[in-house]
């Protein structure tokens, strides 16, 4: 199995058990652009929640941290469920999948900004740094393959596509709230939140310049 099947599995399951509450939800009215909304709501209220406990929380207290993680990935749903409402409502539209994706890019620089800021504000401008690169990563990623399909070509090649982001950058705040009081007296709990920032950074400006790669070999044949 490869990955890319292995996601797609992932993602068919996702939408079995999210069918019967995404046509209920349009029943009552809701709209794809509304849960988009709530979906960008989510996650600045997540990147508050970094902000407020690198402003009012001691340094070795991580629990807002978790919360964090927990309210982005619990939004980050919606990006699923928009999507998947559209297209079994008949709902699709081309100011949908704009206004879709341009608040997906919103998300990621409001959740990992506000991850930065946490950083810098516990004397970790490295690690900022690293998110900072990491966001780059997650931003090109999306706009190499958007310049591709504006010249009309498929680009989804490598790893690091939102869905991965979103679940390293969730689980690794998760974690560093719940495993902070166990672990902290053998090492730094901070690494729990880095180490998907270190991965991503690598893996999403590699899946990038993959893709700049791909979009070359297309056109070179042409």
């Amino acid at each position: 199995m490869t990955f890319q099947q292995f996601r797609d599995g992932i993602q068919h399951a996702v939408y079995f058990l999210i069918d019967k509450p995404v046509r209920l939800l349009v029943k009552i009215g809701v709209t794809p652009n509304m849960m988009t909304t709530v979906g960008l709501l989510g996650n600045l209220f997540a990147a508050s929640l970094f902000i407020y406990s690198a402003l009012y929380r001691p340094a070795d207290d991580f629990t807002l941290v978790g919360y964090a993680g927990l309210v982005t990935i619990l939004f980050s749903i919606f990006d699923m469920v928009d999507g998947y409402m559209a297209r079994t409502a008949n709902l699709c539209s081309t100011f949908g999948a704009f206004y879709d994706s341009v608040l997906d890019r919103y998300c990621e620089l409001f959740t990992l900004s506000g991850m930065a800021f946490y950083f810098v504000q516990h004397g970790y401008s490295w690690a900022a740094v690293v998110t900072f690169l990491s966001l780059i990563g997650s931003i090109m990623v999306s706009y190499v393959r958007a310049r591709a399909e504006g010249l009309g070509l498929e680009c989804k090649v490598g790893l690091m596509q939102r869905p991965e982001r979103v679940v390293l950058t969730s689980l690794g705040a998760m974690l560093c709230g719940m495993l902070a009081p166990i672990v902290r007296d053998s090492f730094n709990p901070m690494w729990i939140l880095l180490v998907p920032q270190i991965l991503i950074a690598l893996l999403a400006n590699y899946t990038a310049f993959l893709r700049i790669h791909h979009v070359y070999k297309l056109l070179k044949g042409k």
